[in-house]
């Protein structure tokens, strides 16, 4: 279930991005126009760091390299 959430979180940002990047290319656009946006992706950073911080809690500890490796 956490995957399939974090699948639509991860979308949702994912298709934010594409729509605001388009924004500040358009002199037309106002402050309420990038502000809305700019507070969307504000939200869908948080999600997209909360997704990568659940996901490398549950990656094993990487082992100790040995000196010997180099």
């Amino acid at each position: 279930m956490a995957d399939e959430i974090e699948a639509v979180q991860l979308g949702m940002g994912n298709q934010l991005l594409g729509h605001a990047g388009e924004l500040p290319a358009d002199r037309k656009a106002g402050a309420g126009e990038l502000r809305y946006p700019a507070h969307r992706l504000c939200e869908a950073l948080r999600d997209a760091l909360r997704v990568a911080d659940s996901r490398g809690r549950r990656l094993p500890a990487p082992a100790d390299m040995d000196e010997s490796d180099d």
